[in-house]
């Protein structure tokens, strides 16, 4: 089962993470995510070098796994607590991320039905758009 928790010190204080270990999410992340003071998710992560390619630039494996937890975060409350899986991603690589980079993702839910969530997004490191995304949500109550 996985977790979550609240990070209590440094850079991400009073952010939260989940408790992922063995999974994906933990060897690309960790992973962050707090609601802003209008209500909207954002998530964020620091570039470190192992999130970059051979060019020094971020892999655009990284910032696509990021933007695909990011979906997720933007449709935390449609999901009222079930799970889903990804059906649909879309993205446009705008800019390059760099070591030491504080990458953050917000965006909103477009749409949300019984069973499909539509929403998008975009990362920045500061004031530079990194990628745009948008995505289809399938949610569904876990099997017993």
């Amino acid at each position: 089962m996985v977790g979550i928790i609240t990070i209590t010190d440094g850079e991400f204080a009073g952010w939260r993470t989940y408790d992922t270990h063995g999974t994906f999410d933990n060897v690309v992340g960790p992973f962050y995510f707090k609601l802003d003071p209008d209500g909207r998710m954002r998530t964020a992560f620091r570039a470190e070098s192992r999130h970059m390619n051979y060019g020094g630039r971020m892999h655009g494996g990284c910032l696509m796994t990021f933007a695909d937890i990011s979906l997720f975060q933007l449709a935390y409350q449609e999901m009222e607590g079930a799970s889903g899986v990804t059906v649909q991603m879309d993205s446009t690589f705008i800019d390059a991320g760099l070591v030491g980079d504080l990458v953050e993702a917000t965006g909103e839910v477009v749409r949300a039905g019984k069973s499909l969530i539509f929403a998008r997004g975009q990362i920045q490191a500061g004031d530079r758009i990194l990628m745009t995304f948008s995505g289809v949500i399938r949610k569904f109550q876990p099997r017993g």
